[in-house]
This record gives C-alpha cells, structure tokens and sequence, in this order.
C-alpha cells in the first residue's frame, strides 16, 4: 500500500472529487479526515468506506472558520500524531457569474470557501509538517483561474487564481523544509456540482467533461511520489474542446 498509515485530511471530502479520493487513499492505507459542511454528505461517504472494510473520520465545518479549522487540525494530532497530507478541495461557484448580477453575499461565500478555506486549512497542518521535516498540500484550482470569464463567474476565477498563486508562495516560503506544495488545475470535471449552474449542462455535455475519477488519480499521482520529488503544477484539460456559449447567462436573464 503506497499510502500505509499516512494520515491524510481531504476538505470537501462529501462528494465529488474529495470522495473519489477519499475512497482511493482508504485503499492505499491512509487515514482519512473528511471535512465539509453538509454531516449527511460525509456520513454517507464514512458509510461508503467502512462497507468496504475501511474507516474514515469526519469533521463538519466550514473551512473558513478560522477557530474551527484550528481545532480540527489539533484534534487530528492529538488522535493520529501527525499530518501528512492536506488536500485543498473545498470549493464552489455561485449561481450568478456575471460582474452586475453576482451578489455580496455570492462573492464572500465563493472566495470563502475557495481561497480563505484553503488559507486557513493550510496554516492549521504547516507547524505540525516543519516539525516532521516532511508533508503534501495539494490544492484544487481551476483553468477558470487562467480563461476566466461570464461562464465560470469572475469570484470563482479570481479565487481559483489567488490558490495557484497561493501554492507558488508555498512552495518559495518553505524552500527546504521537506514540505512540497502542487496545485492541479482541472477543465470541467462532471460532479454534482454541476446542477447548481444557471444553466446546468446536458448529459452529453458531461460526458466530455474531465471526469472525477481523472482528477482524483492526479492527487493520487502526487501524494504518493517519494518525498524528494514534487510536481508544483499539474494541468488536466478535456481533450474534446465543447461549445458552452448557450450556457452563459445573459445580465437581463
């Protein structure tokens, strides 16, 4: 098992890519910690995991609650001694993407839970990495952070931009230490999350989508490389390239 008692946390760990990899961690060996918002999400993936022999803990909050994160963290070290890996997964768009009709309320929440979540999460487990000379922090951006635009709203490109550049700081800030930091950048990538567009798309539309299972064998890829290896970026793109101007909502819609 390439993962043998690691000790891993996976925020958005309820559904989508963070399950996916949930489930593939658990079969490589690793300890998982799942965090996410929704407890009914992660019970269901717990459920999941030990019907398959495996177990899994779960924490449910909002990863930017500063003061929740940091208890979390130190939970996570009191129970297992150690964090190995971190992966940044938490995320979501708003459902108005264009720069008139996106709300207050719409653009806090999606850097929130993209860029300060990921902030947050990463200066909970970073003290514990230093003093083991050793640790992954795997962030989840998006090519909306380098093609933004109406379709992936201009909060979630910004956000998904500041966690590449977040991941660079990581990587020049703890030169060094043994602590690695990469940053997979994925075309769209057929999750639930999906329906909650305004305009959500067909089936055949997802079929040409980067799928889960892709996404999460690249966090795989990069959690298991041996310590003296890294890959700061990794890019996923769809090999077909789709037409998504009907799914761009217009201001007056």
């Amino acid at each position: 098992m390439k993962l043998k008692d690691q000790v891993c946390i996976i925020t958005g760990g309820g559904s989508g890519i963070g399950r996916d990899a949930t489930i593939k961690m658990v079969q490589e060996g690793a300890k998982v910690v799942i965090i996410g918002r929704t407890e009914s999400k992660l019970d269901a993936v717990k459920t999941e995991v030990e019907a398959a022999g495996g177990t899994v803990v779960s924490w449910t909050l909002d990863v930017s609650d500063y003061d929740a994160v940091q208890q979390m963290a130190n939970d996570v070290l009191d129970n297992f001694g150690k964090i190995d890996i971190l992966v940044n997964n938490a995320g979501h768009s708003s459902h108005n993407r264009r720069l008139l009709n996106t709300t207050p309320e719409e653009v806090r929440s999606v850097v929130d839970s993209n860029l300060i979540g990921t902030f947050f999460c990463t200066q909970a487990v970073v003290s514990a990495m230093l003093k083991a000379k050793s640790g992954t922090i795997i962030n989840i951006s998006s090519l909306a952070a380098v093609t933004p635009g109406p379709f992936s709203g201009f909060a979630y490109g910004a956000a998904k931009a500041g966690v590449i550049n977040f991941t660079e700081f990581l990587n020049n800030d703890l030169r060094n230490t043994g602590i690695r930091a990469s940053v997979i950048i994925p075309g769209e990538v057929a999750t639930p999350i999906l329906d909650n567009r305004p305009i959500p798309p067909d089936d055949d539309a997802r079929t040409m989508m980067v799928d889960v299972a892709e996404t999460s064998e690249a966090i795989m890829l990069i959690a298991t490389l041996p310590p003296r290896s890294n890959i700061p970026e990794l890019v996923i793109r769809p090999t077909m390239h789709r037409d998504m101007a009907g799914e761009v909502v217009e201001l007056d819609d």
